[in-house]
């Protein structure tokens, strides 16, 4: 497995493409005047205390109020109450860091657990134990590295909790010492910051996008990052020569008259991962709808027949299927609860090939998943953590013709809701004539289909019935106007 890291940026945003073997595996994009805040800390004030909820609202100077849940709160040992009530006051100060963004219209959801990521570790304050990245499997190297942890964290009487991140994977003990120096000498400097600053301050701001692909996105099959912008170019070789020397040489700056991601098509996969439908190579595909509650992923076999029988042909294609989800979810950033409708199997053991094949897939995702067995419906449900919003809500908004729903009533319903608002107008006022003001294609077919119907119901209301055609009104909108 070869992977590439492209930095593309612009005064308005940045975007970084993660190409897997030549395939864009992963696009993440920030703009600058909407810059997430996954990861910052702030001085808040607590603004409301919800006892029925179990949480808190939190004014920590955000566009809206934050939400922390009782289980977010770190408690101290000797508070035995974990009741909302005894842990937050309204109008007291808390130091707290941003977990979700503002998602929709929910605010930033929000911890009293400090987590500080570094290029090889995750350095927590407020927990007193250490511990090793579950993707590290070898138990030799978890051991060793779970030593040096512990050694650190007690040689420098260190009362906090370390996590090893996967990137600490064969590192040697010196470079993880600075690396966790460099974190301690941060948490120092932020509660300084913490107490010094009034409230609704910001107190610390993760790393800019471009940095934070090279502390999280950076592994050993990682071949070549390469950034367009000379200025951000230069910070990314300060950041590599003080965090991740070894990588340095690969950081290159592309100089090149045509954008980078035309070069690698990535334009092309943004355009393609805003599509309801997507298209699997056997001639099958996907349908992706993202709702408020969750995301829905239908498989269906589509132009592909298939050269034995149907169990195979169904096989084969919720295989492929598993490949492109994994894929798909990555791409778009697609989070919370998702329902995959694989088409029916039969066969025991091919329901397992598709899930196995689902979890070896999603193996390389950087989001947690959670991946349940087929259900008696045939429906695979399964969870992917949400911090960010997808690419689909940072590129796009609802359309304002239909609203978000992706419909629109036919020309014909519009008419018969015009005849039933004449008859209630009618009935309602005495008019000597009445205008409908409507979209071309509702006059259209009332002066046509319509006809006989519109003369019929002159005749009933003895009033003359005129129209006007509204070239900025949609099939849905008319006006009845009483004259």
């Amino acid at each position: 497995m070869s992977e590439e890291i492209l930095i593309n940026v612009t005064p308005p945003e940045t975007r970084v493409a993660v190409i897997e073997n030549g395939v864009v595996q992963e696009i993440i994009v920030e703009r600058t005047a909407k810059r997430g805040l996954v990861g910052n800390i702030y001085k808040g004030k607590v603004c409301r205390v919800l006892p029925g909820m179990q949480a808190a609202f939190v004014d920590a100077g955000l566009a809206r109020a934050a939400f922390l849940h009782a289980s977010d709160i770190h408690a101290d040992p000797a508070q035995k109450s974990d009741q909302i009530t005894d842990l937050v006051r309204e109008g007291g100060e808390v130091i707290v860091q941003v977990v979700k963004d503002p998602l929709g219209t929910k605010g930033a959801r929000l911890t009293t657990n400090i987590s500080i990521p570094s290029r090889y570790m995750v350095f927590m304050p407020n927990v007193h134990n250490v511990g090793v990245s579950q993707k590290i499997e070898d138990d030799a190297e978890r051991t060793r590295l779970r030593d040096i942890l512990t050694r650190f964290a007690e040689a420098n009487e260190i009362n906090a909790g370390f996590i090893a991140r996967t990137a600490a994977e064969g590192v040697s003990e010196e470079a993880l010492q600075t690396d966790m120096r460099f974190l301690m000498r941060l948490w120092s400097s932020i509660q300084e910051r913490a107490a010094s600053a009034p409230s609704k301050e910001l107190v610390h701001e993760d790393l800019p996008l471009a940095l934070r692909a090279l502390r999280d996105l950076i592994n050993p099959e990682v071949e070549k990052i390469r950034v367009d912008s000379r200025s951000t170019w230069e910070k990314a070789q300060q950041f590599a020569f003080k965090y991740i020397p070894d990588q340095r040489s690969s950081i290159e700056y592309y100089p090149g008259e045509r954008p980078i991601f035309d070069l690698y098509g990535v334009e092309d996969e943004i355009q393609k991962a805003l599509e309801r439908k997507v298209d699997l190579k056997s001639g099958g595909h996907l349908v992706i709808d993202q709702t408020e509650a969750m995301t829905t992923i239908d498989v269906n076999t589509g132009a592909f027949v298939g050269h034995r029988n149907l169990e195979e042909t169904i096989f084969k294609t919720n295989l492929e299927a598993a490949q492109a989800i994994c894929r798909q979810l990555r791409l778009r950033n697609l989070g919370g609860i998702i329902i995959i409708d694989f088409i029916d199997m039969t066969d025991e053991d091919h329901k397992r090939q598709v899930i196995r094949a689902l979890e070896r897939c999603l193996s390389r995702d950087h989001a947690k998943t959670h991946i349940s067995e087929v259900s008696s419906l045939g429906l695979v449900e399964m969870t992917r953590k949400r911090t960010r919003e997808s690419l689909e809500h940072v590129l796009c908004e609802s359309c304002p013709t239909c609203g978000g729903r992706g419909t629109l009533k036919t020309a014909e319903t519009t008419c018969f809701d015009i005849y039933r608002d004449i008859l209630r107008e009618w009935r309602q006022f005495d008019v000597e004539q009445l205008l409908v003001l409507a979209s071309q294609d509702v006059v259209d077919r009332l002066l046509d289909e319509e006809s006989q119907n519109l003369a019929e119901l002159e005749q009933f209301i003895g009033r003359p019935i005129k129209f006007q055609a509204e070239a900025l009104y949609n099939q849905e909108q008319y006006d009845v106007v009483l004259i």
